[in-house]
């Protein structure tokens, strides 16, 4: 028997059997796919990870998260996590906006705001913004390799002694009355049985949770498109870390927009739409953003850049899956019913969890290790949030993610 089974490796689940491993808990990590696969939300070239969030729960926990990430990245050797500046932008009347510059404020992290011609200045004219606009400087940026962090902690979770198997599709989660805990089938018909069980399937957390337990956990997946574009000739430098400073950021207007600096592909930058299409996951299309939506960036870059990028279209797309709650919070919790405090499920990040795994990881572990949490505030995250209001938490901004 182990003591942990955790279902679901991509990066949240990777980084919850590190740390259940790291504890001495006996774990095994199950992945319905191959190791590293394409189909979920952990896999790509890069990840923003920024501390300004209109919610100030949020930047607390990325603060945390940054100390972890280095953590591991001291302990596995090499480095996931480029830091650089983070730049956010918006209309001055933008609620959202207005609150990341109240939550940064109240978690005590330095923020600059400037109005469109500091921004020309301090970027030196590589952003133009309109008059009514402002921009929102702070040092907390930076990008993630996703796929090499992914492996650096199935990697140190194989350090620590956890068992690592792939191509197991888990289709059944029972309570074993016999021997305590739970048990464990997958769809080739081999059975794992543990004390304490982690779910963190990503996208296919609703249909695992209704198939276990009868539960409709409110996570939709969405499928988005990422897109590079090419930054015109003798400009590139510009728009690297190394050389130009340039920034990770989001434009709050409509549509919501981020980007990372030029880093995985030179000469490119990475300038994407925040949202997607509901779908089912596993009936993607694999297909680039719509008309539409790719119309929207090729504008806003013409804007945006002022001539410094080709706005024709993008030269390389890939696709990803969000898992959306309606209040686009993340769901921790225990699944209590028949499971009680057996089971664990960690699930709808909403397009903003991965730069959060490491600490989302230390939180799976502390709730099988002892129940609770330290440091974490978890009642935002509580699956009970949605009998009380279906939306969810109540918040006083638009949402940050569309379905397009």
């Amino acid at each position: 028997m182990f003591d942990v089974i955790v279902i679901g490796a991509g990066v949240i689940g990777s980084s919850a059997a590190y740390q259940t491993a790291k504890r001495g808990f006996k774990t095994i990590l199950l992945e319905q796919f191959d190791f590293l696969h394409h189909r979920g939300s952990s896999h790509g070239e890069s990840r923003t990870i920024r501390a300004t969030y209109p919610e100030e729960y949020y930047s607390s926990m990325v603060l945390e998260s940054s100390h972890l990430w280095e953590e591991a990245e001291a302990e596995i050797g090499y480095k996931v996590y480029f830091k650089t500046i983070q730049f956010d932008m918006g209309p001055l009347d933008k609620k959202s906006l207005q609150a990341v510059i109240t939550s940064c404020k109240e978690n005590s992290i330095p923020v600059r705001v400037l109005d469109h011609s500091q921004v020309s200045e301090e970027f030196s004219g590589v952003f133009e913004l309109p008059e009514d606009w402002i921009g929102v400087v702070t040092k907390q940026g930076g990008v993630l390799k996703p796929t090499k962090a992914v492996s650096m902690f199935q990697t140190l979770a194989l350090k620590n002694g956890a068992i690592l198997r792939d191509n197991m599709e888990v289709t059944e989660i029972k309570k074993d009355d016999v021997r305590g805990g739970v048990s464990v089938r997958t769809r080739n018909g081999e059975e794992f049985y543990g004390k304490k069980c982690v779910v963190t399937v990503g996208p296919w957390m609703k249909n695992l949770v209704q198939k276990v337990t009868g539960l409709v956990l409110p996570i939709q997946p969405l499928e988005t498109a990422v897109h590079y574009w090419k930054i015109k000739q003798g400009f590139e430098d510009k728009f690297t870390i190394e050389n130009g400073g340039f920034p990770t950021f989001a434009s709050y207007g409509e549509p919501y927009i981020y980007g990372t600096p030029s880093l995985e592909f030179p000469g490119l930058i990475k300038i994407a739409v925040h949202g997607g299409r509901t779908c089912e996951p596993n009936e993607r299309t694999w297909m680039a953003a719509s008309p539409a939506v790719l119309d929207s960036i090729k504008q806003w870059i013409e804007v945006r850049f002022g001539g410094l990028i080709d706005p024709n279209g993008p030269v390389l797309t890939q696709s990803c899956m969000y898992s959306m709650t309606p209040d686009e919070d993340f769901v921790i919790d225990f699944l209590g019913g028949d499971f009680g405090k057996e089971v664990v499920v960690a699930g709808g990040f909403s397009g903003h969890g991965f730069k959060m795994a490491p600490l989302v990881g230390r939180i799976l572990a502390e709730l099988v290790a002892d129940g609770v949490a330290q440091g974490v505030d978890l009642k935002y995250f509580s699956i009970g949030r949605f009998e009380v209001n279906p939306r969810g938490n109540v918040k006083d901004f638009d949402d940050q993610v569309k379905s397009l």
